[in-house]
């Protein structure tokens, strides 16, 4: 029998560079690989119109998100207001087949009665009030960090409408838990984040840098990676290289009195995946343990050694992939100890059998089980 299945997108899902997206379009493209057929529903504000979409859906509709600022004044989120669309309300109408949410920004019409006899699916990304607390908590300026709270408190408060799904889909066992905790009548699974990788495919050798790479404009990759300079990458003699989209002119002065740290800014995907394939060590810490951290699955899959903080595994179950430090003397003294060492073949073999859990394939048979 063919399968059909809506989804509704937050964002344009290509080009798949940041987190979010990069679920979603690399879960498209197995699901199209595996014969499923996709009708995209995209909430377009930047992005635009991507033809790569229409390789892998039957069908690509393109929503505006609605910004304006009557919307941040509504009870329900404003990354939930902004979504809402009769047009997407129509098309979902339009046959019987399940439809996944990707996201809470997405699930406006969870409850709506005009999809009552419907299989809906939310897939999770992150606990968002916990996220939105956490940006708060990261922001300096004033007017941001009163936003980022009284989002959080409004996506607490919408979160109750996931009652209304018929199963959820979650990307770490720390949110599982979480949810199934508040919805314990819920059907609640564990399904880790599809990424772009097939196959384990890391250098033997050793590289001679230290990588940090990220999106430069995210508030809690700005304040990483402040602490990271300030705290461990301006200790050592190593090379350092930061690499990643839009680096403010905050970040050059960070690191101007250090010559052997390096910002590259904006890098192509080829180039920031020759970075990651020839760095010697990467270096990821995060101070919030939110959802998981899809840049640790590119390094994991593509990288030699990783050393990180607890919060960059939470609910992950990677740590035996990972060399774990918490504070800046641990990481300094790990960078130390790694640095001349070879990546072998057997270090190899043993990270593949460590990600077997996030493989592609069969996540995809999972999740297409339940449609």
């Amino acid at each position: 029998m063919e399968k059909h299945l809506h989804i509704i997108s937050f964002d344009v899902p290509y080009p798949a560079n940041y987190g979010g997206v990069i679920d979603v379009f690399y879960k498209l493209k197995n699901l199209h690989k595996a014969g499923v057929k996709i009708i995209l529903h995209c909430f377009e504000y930047v992005r635009g119109y991507q033809k790569e979409l229409e390789k892998y859906c039957e069908t690509v509709y393109y929503y505006k998100r609605n910004t304006s600022f009557l919307n941040q004044l509504s009870a329900t989120p404003f990354i939930v207001k902004s979504r809402v669309s009769g047009e997407l309300m129509n098309n979902l109408l339009k046959d019987g087949y399940p439809i996944l949410f990707e996201g809470l920004h997405t699930c406006y019409y969870m409850n709506d009665k005009r999809l009552a006899n419907r299989k809906k699916i939310y897939r999770e990304s992150n606990i968002e009030h916990h996220y939105y607390f956490h940006l708060a908590h990261s922001e300096t300026n004033f007017l941001k960090k009163l936003y980022f709270i009284i989002e959080a408190k409004k996506l607490f408060s919408f979160q109750k409408q996931l009652v209304y799904a018929d199963l959820m889909l979650v990307v770490s066992t720390e949110d599982t838990a979480y949810l199934k905790s508040v919805f314990p009548e819920s059907e609640i699974k564990y399904l880790p984040s599809f990424h772009a990788f097939d196959d384990v495919k890391i250098k033997e050798g050793k590289g001679n840098y230290i990588l940090y790479h990220g999106n430069l404009q995210v508030a809690e990759n700005m304040k990483a990676l402040e602490y990271l300079i300030k705290n461990v990458f301006s200790k050592i003699n190593h090379q350092v290289i930061i690499a990643g989209l839009n680096p403010s002119q905050e970040i050059y002065n960070w690191v101007k009195d250090y010559s052997h740290i390096k910002v590259i800014a904006n890098p192509t995907d080829t180039e920031m995946q020759t970075l990651v394939e020839n760095a010697q060590i990467h270096c990821l810490y995060t101070h919030q343990a939110t959802g998981l951290k899809l840049k640790l699955l590119n390094v994991l899959y593509s990288g030699r050694f990783c050393i990180c903080n607890e919060d960059m595994l939470a609910g992950t179950n990677l740590e035996e992939a990972c060399i774990i430090k918490n504070s800046p003397q641990e990481m300094i003294e790990g960078i130390n100890n790694t640095f001349q060492k070879e990546f072998t073949q057997e270090m190899i073999n043993l990270r593949i059998q460590t990600l077997q859990a996030f493989d592609n394939k069969a996540k995809t048979q999972q999740l297409i089980s339940y449609l």
